[in-house]
């Protein structure tokens, strides 16, 4: 049935970081824009319940129990979740999906308004030429639409309006971007790049690049580099939806935003060829509404929008709307990590530092660049943090009374620790499709996902793990520990899931072309991480922003010359 003010001009689904985007963008552009979500209402430092929590604030000191991993049981294996960020992650118990018995798959999702923005990781490294070009180069996967230059401005654009500190290092694997200034490395980071520079020219070590701010900007506050970021930041200090995107659509007052709105069904009119609405379920009262409007962005989060696209079959589309070629749901990409080498550096003791930095450092892919040189393809990056034990080594110590207390009031060892993300390729294999036998807490279908990851990425975890190794000993290391988590990593873990949407040149082979507009229905645009072609071995958030910003601008654009 309808409800009241159910037209408009546009209409986003979800609103996390591409949403968030897609609704500025939109009502900047004076579009009456209604973005749905389909979790809770988060007001921004309004709802950052345990923001300003002492550690010993929280019943279990941070801690979850043994009842609440029963309803999060892949939730709880992310870092990132603890008793302060509890709620901004779904529970497992409601939202549940299959896989098969011997390929396991993490999904970490985050249910409310601004979704996953409130506790995501921040890194901003721009793709580059080579990740456009890769799949292309060698095969796997189609080519992309698109070339960095195409979206070297819009990087420029959302570079200057979230906030990005880092420092300019003229890589071409690493283009630079719009920054503030670079957070400030130690003591220790400061020696091991300079021994990684005496010894390789290709290895740069630098600071992250990262989404905190470094000074105020743009009426949000500086980091206070306290380190408890995916509780909520009561300063905007770090870009979200919440603090930035959403709150500029809000100003130009062409935003109706509405939570608690599961969008089950995109509506077609096959007469048109336009998709004409959506259909709403209310969470909170259980009623169905729908709305329609011109335009329809779809940025629910890689998996969620490719479910939203299965589960909007219809007779011109039996396989999922915008289905044409058949390849909605294939090629399921998530980068591996989980491997890398960490070291005791010496010689530091009268070092230290201050703070909670809100990022680490980063070493940019060098594998691979000008030339093929390994037994594997495309290649891996590295972040990685030097940092001095600190009173809790006491947890895993033996000790007991005054003096063992005092002997913790001293910093301990200096460690370093390279942890290494690499590139996967794509594969049509990895796939996601609708089950109709497990339904969700709203009794909606879920999703089946089967992915795993293959041969070329099991060479490159070898090389992911010695060069760690070779860097901490060129700088002095001692106590070198290699490691590969690969028996317990799970694609997924590293919750830079993309792909079963992709963009491409040809419509037989992709869902979307080169504006992440659909190939068969020109007014349907999807801009989250379901878009990509390939994965790199960069983090790709700042790289869903571009993208949104500038199908926008060309939606928009086809709009108002009446092509949509």
């Amino acid at each position: 049935m309808k409800s009241e003010n159910s037209q408009y001009d546009a209409i986003v689904i979800g609103s996390g970081i591409s949403g968030g985007w897609a609704a500025k963008e939109l009502s900047e552009k004076g579009l009456k824009t209604l973005v749905l979500e389909r979790g809770e209402d988060v007001q921004h430092v309004k709802d950052y319940s345990s923001a300003m929590t002492p550690p010993w604030g929280f019943d279990g000191r941070g801690k979850v129990d043994a009842d609440t991993l029963k309803d999060y049981p892949i939730q709880s294996k992310v870092y990132a979740f603890n008793e302060g960020t509890k709620p901004f992650w779904v529970k497992d118990s409601e939202h549940p999906y299959t896989t098969p018995d011997n390929k396991p798959f993490h999904w970490f999702r985050g249910y409310q308004v601004g979704g996953r923005s409130i506790t995501w990781g921040r890194q901003c490294s721009r793709w580059a030429e080579i990740d456009f070009e890769a799949n292309a180069k060698d095969g796997h996967g189609i080519d992309w639409p698109i070339r960095y230059a195409d979206i070297a401005p819009w990087y420029d654009y959302v570079e200057r309006f979230i906030g990005v500190s880092g420092k300019k290092e003229g890589l071409a694997q690493l283009p630079d971007g719009q920054f503030l200034a670079p957070m400030q490395m130690n003591d220790v980071e400061l020696h091991v790049k300079k021994a990684m520079a005496k010894k390789w020219k290709d290895r740069v070590l630098t600071i992250g690049r990262v989404a905190n701010l470094s000074e105020a900007h743009k009426g949000r506050g500086p980091c206070q580099y306290r380190n408890l970021c995916a509780r909520g930041c009561p300063f905007s200090a770090y870009f979200s939806s919440l603090s930035s995107t959403l709150p500029a659509a809000h100003a130009t007052g062409n935003l109706t935003l509405r939570a608690n709105s599961v969008v089950t069904r995109i509506t077609y009119n096959e007469h048109k060829n336009r998709v004409s609405g959506v259909e709403v379920l209310d969470t909170s009262t259980g009623a169905l509404h729908s709305y329609t409007a011109k335009l329809i962005f779809v940025c629910a989060s890689t998996l969620n929008s490719t479910w939203l696209l299965l589960n909007s079959a219809n007779s011109s589309f039996p396989n999922g709307l915008a289905n044409g070629s058949g390849e909605l749901g294939k090629n399921l990409i998530d980068q591996h990590y989980r491997v890398g080498a960490s070291g005791q550096i010496k010689g530091f003791d009268k070092s230290y530092y201050y703070g909670s930095r809100p990022t680490g450092i980063i070493v940019p892919r060098f594998r691979n660049l000008e030339k093929q040189e390994t037994d594997y393809l495309r290649g891996f990056n590295y972040q990685g943090w030097a940092s001095r034990a600190d009173w809790r080594r006491g947890q895993s110590q033996k000790g007991i009374g005054a003096d063992f207390k005092d002997a913790l009031r001293t910093p301990g060892d200096w460690t370093m620790e390279f942890l290494s993300f690499g590139e996967s390729l794509p594969n049509p294999n990895n796939h996601v499709r609708l089950n109709s036998d497990k339904k969700d807490v709203h009794g909606l279908s879920t999703l089946y996902i089967s992915a795993e990851f293959g041969e070329n990425e099991k060479k490159m975890r070898k090389d992911m793990r010695q060069s760690a190794v070779d860097m901490l000993e060129a700088a002095g290391a001692v106590n070198i520990k290699p490691y590969d988590h690969g028996h317990a990593y799970i694609p997924g873990d590293c919750i830079h899931e993309m792909g079963t949407a992709r963009m491409g040149k040809d419509k037989t082979t992709s869902v979307l072309n080169e504006w992440n507009q659909s190939h068969d229905i020109p007014n349907l645009f999807v801009t989250d991480g379901a878009s990509m072609a390939s994965g790199s071995c960069k983090n790709p958030s700042v790289t869903y922003m571009a993208l949104t910003a500038r199908a926008v601008d060309f939606a928009v654009d086809e709009l108002k010359r009446l092509n949509i």
